[in-house]
C-alpha cells in the first residue's frame, strides 16, 4: 500500500456501502440485463468501473477541481450525459422492439458496444467526478495531498469493489433478463423497459444538481 493512504480499511467499506446502494449504474446495469442479456450487463458493469477509473485519473491530474469551480464545465458534462443516457434508451424503445417481438430474445450487442456504453455513461456524469474529488483525500494524509500515487491506488480500490459488486448484481440480473426474453411478449416487454429505464436516468442526470 502507498504511503500517505489512512483509514484503508473503512475506505473498502464505504465503498462497499456506495456500490450496494441503487443509483444510476445499478439501474444501468439492470435496464442492460432486461434488454440485452446477462453477457452485456457482465460487460457494461467492467466499463462502468473503468469509467471510475478515468475520473481517478482525471482527478489525481486535478482536472475534476475544474468541474467543481464552473458551473459552464458541470453543465456541459451533464447534458452531454444526460443526452446520451436519453438516446440509448430511445433507440431500444423504437429500434429493438420489432426484433425482440419477433424474436423473443435478447438483442444482441458486441462486447465494445456494452463496454462503451457504461464507459461513457460513467464519464459523463459529472456527479462521479466530483464523488472522487470529495471522497478520495479523506483517506489520504495532509502530507499525502496532491500526490497522485494514493489518489489512483484508492480508485483502484474502489473500482475493484464496485467490479466485484456489480459483476454479481449483473449474474442475477441477467437471469431475470435470461428469463424474460425467452418469450416474446416478455421480450419486447424487455426492450422497451430497458429504454424507459435509459431515458429516466437521462432525465433524472439532467435536472441535478452540482
Amino acid at each position: 500500500m502507498p504511503d500517505g493512504i489512512v483509514n484503508y480499511g473503512a475506505f473498502l467499506a464505504a465503498a462497499f456501502l456506495f456500490a450496494v446502494t441503487p443509483g444510476l449504474d445499478t439501474a444501468f446495469v439492470l435496464g442492460k440485463a432486461l434488454g440485452a442479456g446477462r453477457r452485456a450487463a457482465l460487460i457494461t458493469a467492467a466499463g462502468i468501473n473503468c469509467g471510475v477509473l478515468v475520473h481517478t485519473f482525471v482527478g489525481a491530474l486535478g482536472l475534476s477541481a475544474l468541474l467543481a469551480a464552473s458551473s459552464e464545465a458541470f453543465l456541459a458534462l451533464k447534458w452531454a450525459g444526460a443526452l446520451y443516457l436519453v438516446w440509448l434508451g430511445l433507440s431500444a424503445v423504437f429500434s429493438d422492439a420489432q426484433s425482440f417481438a419477433a424474436l423473443g430474445t435478447a438483442h444482441e450487442e458486441s462486447a465494445w458496444t456494452s463496454f462503451r456504453s457504461g464507459l461513457i455513461a460513467n464519464v459523463l456524469n459529472p456527479k462521479v467526478a466530483l464523488f472522487v474529488l470529495a471522497f478520495f483525500p479523506q483517506f489520504i494524509s495532509g502530507g499525502a495531498q496532491g500526490r497522485a500515487v494514493p489518489f489512483v491506488f484508492l480508485g483502484l480500490s474502489y473500482a475493484g469493489v464496485g467490479l466485484l459488486w456489480y459483476l454479481c448484481f449483473a449474474w442475477c440480473a441477467g437471469s431475470l433478463g435470461s428469463y424474460m426474453q425467452k418469450y416474446p411478449a416478455f421480450g419486447q416487454m424487455a426492450g422497451r423497459l430497458s429504454g424507459a429505464v435509459f431515458i429516466l436516468l437521462g432525465f433524472r442526470m439532467a435536472f441535478a444538481d452540482q
